[in-house]
């Protein structure tokens, strides 16, 4: 007898709407990169309850929204800016998820935002395999992309090149140079204007209207043409060419650290350029007139930018050099069998290592909120560590890390949260540089347990459990990035401890 084929559940999607207490990731990320601003109109498609959109009305973005369930009388309006946001993944026909993504692209002028759920806990009981996803205990549908999955799924429906922000999230351009100058824009290190170090009377009589032309070369590495600066005709009426107003700052302050910021330009364009290999890399003219402008200058020609840049990426495939380049290193803590760099460190690092990382997080994109990279010595891999209290634990515990094989861009992600014993950090400045604004107060706590005796032992004090162990074996409590004897240790024992920590001081001497 043949079994009867089960009916499909009927699925419902409204139920997967989430409350939010806050703008969403895909939309916040947006904001701080400038995708979304207050002059750009935006739009929300299958919004859900409608939180993103009511809150950033409150804020004063010009927003609709629609959703064929909780709003589906609201009009559907193009903007330049549309967000797609967790919609596809709780579709489970094929046909309707490929429209629905189809007609937000109809709707979005300028840039399209689309995320969608890209990790799963296999071990989550409660759940029904249906089509290409699962059917969930509150009867909604989830499909779970891998994230190569999803950019593959998106170019391949829309004919682009999505541009990966974060997990699961992806921004898809109209035009084609601000989608390269937004690529560009992320591999670009932060500068600070050179300090005026000498007192010149003609550069201070003009300073202010030399203030913009400076503000320019910090951020660009060259000088502007005249109509990139919106003082030109001013400092043209007054010097006579840019480049002799130029002249009159490099008085004031020092050329070797003008330099520094043109090599800076430099770097950041090759790692980007070598970049675009993966996918298409663009015409010379489909590229912002500012970037155009930053190629010319700063290499001559495109073909050349372009063949430096060929020749860097040929270097980050032979493994030996990436090792060397992580031994080398004088920005990060150095193990063994791995490199670990602050994020915020990144642009720093030797153009290698840069361009190493961005193989991994231009096609991935890094864990949102990573605190740490991780760069695997012994094999073409890339972790990002996330401690959302690295600031302001003393010793943070773990939160998530996510570990991206360079070989076939396999993602492994690991959740600490609920862990009883989490990975902890030791010794936060070597992680970071010394402009990083804690690096003082993280590197006197270090010379502090390193009086105490606390870090002898790296093997041990690697977890939570380990480390609340050693601490108390030493009769020390660590507050406020200090630390104390217990209240309740036994005064005999603090006393040899003393006497040990006092034969170290003089050792150290």
């Amino acid at each position: 007898m043949v079994a009867p084929i089960p009916e499909a559940p009927e699925i419902e999607r409204h139920r997967a709407a989430i409350v939010r207490t806050d703008i969403s990731k895909p939309v916040r990320l947006a904001i701080e990169s400038a995708i979304l601003t207050k002059d750009i109109t935006f739009f929300d498609y299958g919004c859900g309850h409608g939180g993103d959109s009511q809150r950033l009305t409150k804020q004063g973005y010009a927003c609709a929204a629609w959703d064929p369930y909780y709003q589906p009388n609201n009009p559907l309006i193009p903007a330049e800016v549309v967000n797609l946001g967790y919609v596809i993944n709780v579709i489970e026909d094929p046909v309707e998820r490929r429209e629905a993504l189809l007609k937000a692209w109809e709707l979005a002028q300028k840039v399209l935002i689309v995320s969608a759920q890209v990790l799963i806990d296999q071990g989550v009981s409660g759940q029904i395999a249906y089509g290409d996803g699962i059917v969930t205990r509150r009867n909604t549908f989830q499909k779970y992309y891998e994230q190569e999955e999803l950019k593959t799924y998106i170019d391949q429906v829309l004919g682009v090149d999505a541009v990966p922000v974060a997990l699961g999230i992806y921004c898809v351009f109209r035009d084609e140079a601000q989608a390269e100058s937004f690529r560009a824009s992320r591999f670009r290190s932060r500068t600070t204007t050179p300090r005026i170090r000498l007192s010149i009377k003609r550069f201070e009589d003009y300073q202010e209207l030399l203030a913009p032309l400076m503000a320019f070369v910090t951020e660009r590495g060259r000088l502007p043409s005249t109509v990139e600066l919106a003082n030109a005709a001013e400092l043209l009426e007054e010097f006579g060419s840019l480049r002799r107003a130029f002249q009159v700052v490099l008085q004031a302050t020092d050329q070797e650290e003008w330099d520094a910021i043109a090599e800076k330009r430099r770097k950041d364009l090759l790692v980007y350029l070598a970049l675009t290999q993966f996918g298409h890399r663009p015409r010379f003219g489909n590229l912002e007139s500012a970037v155009q402008n930053d190629i010319k200058a700063l290499f001559g020609s495109y073909k050349q930018a372009c063949v430096a840049a060929d020749l860097m990426l040929l270097s980050v495939g032979n493994l030996r050099l990436i090792a060397n380049c992580c031994k080398s290193s004088d920005i990060g803590k150095l193990l063994p069998n791995a490199l670990y760099v602050h994020v915020l460190t990144l642009e720093a690092l030797n153009p290698l290592l840069r361009l190493y990382e961005g193989c991994a997080s231009r096609t991935i994109g890094r864990l949102d909120g990573a605190t740490l990279v991780k760069f695997h010595i012994n094999q073409p891999k890339i972790s990002y560590l996330f401690y959302p209290d690295f600031d302001t634990d003393p010793h943070p515990a773990l939160h998530t890390s996510m570990q991206i094989d360079l070989r076939d861009l396999q993602v492994t992600y690991r959740d600490y949260e609920t862990s009883p014993n989490p990975p902890v950090l030791h010794r936060k400045e070597t992680f970071v540089t010394p402009d990083y604004p804690l690096y003082e107060k993280f590197t006197k706590l270090t010379r502090q347990e390193e009086n105490w005796g606390l870090l002898e032992n790296s093997q041990t004090i690697g977890t939570l459990k380990g480390w609340q162990k050693c601490l108390k074996e030493h009769c020390a409590e660590v507050q406020g990035h200090r630390v104390y004897w217990r209240k309740d240790a036994d005064p005999y024992r603090v006393k040899l401890l003393r006497a040990a920590r006092n034969q170290r001081s003089k050792h150290q001497k």
